[in-house]
């Protein structure tokens, strides 16, 4: 998997490209890492239109993205979900814990 990280005033934006599973494990952290180092950023978005797969590794390093924000008062949202990327959110009830687009 590619990340993609981009900061625009108090929004950055975690661009995933590829299947989000254990493998992208380290990837995913880095971009984590990058989006929360400005001050000044308030949401984290989670890009997945490229995204064609997701398992349950995804979901939990998901919601460690998520654990970590709340700790310094960002919220999260998940963007671009598409066809059984959304139905993977959908059963798991993500969109009680994010802000699904």
């Amino acid at each position: 998997m590619e990340t993609n990280v981009s900061t625009t005033d108090s929004r950055a934006v975690i661009r995933l490209d590829g299947r989000f599973d254990f493998n992208a494990h380290r990837e995913f952290r880095e971009a984590v890492e990058k989006a929360m180092l400005p001050e000044g950023v308030k949401e984290i978005q989670v890009d997945l239109a490229k995204v064609a797969y997701l398992d349950s590794s995804a979901l939990g390093m998901l919601l460690m993205l998520r654990d970590k924000a709340q700790g310094k008062s960002r919220s999260v949202q998940l963007t671009n979900c598409k066809g059984s990327v959304r139905q993977v959110l959908e059963i798991a009830n993500f969109g009680k814990l994010f802000a699904i687009s």
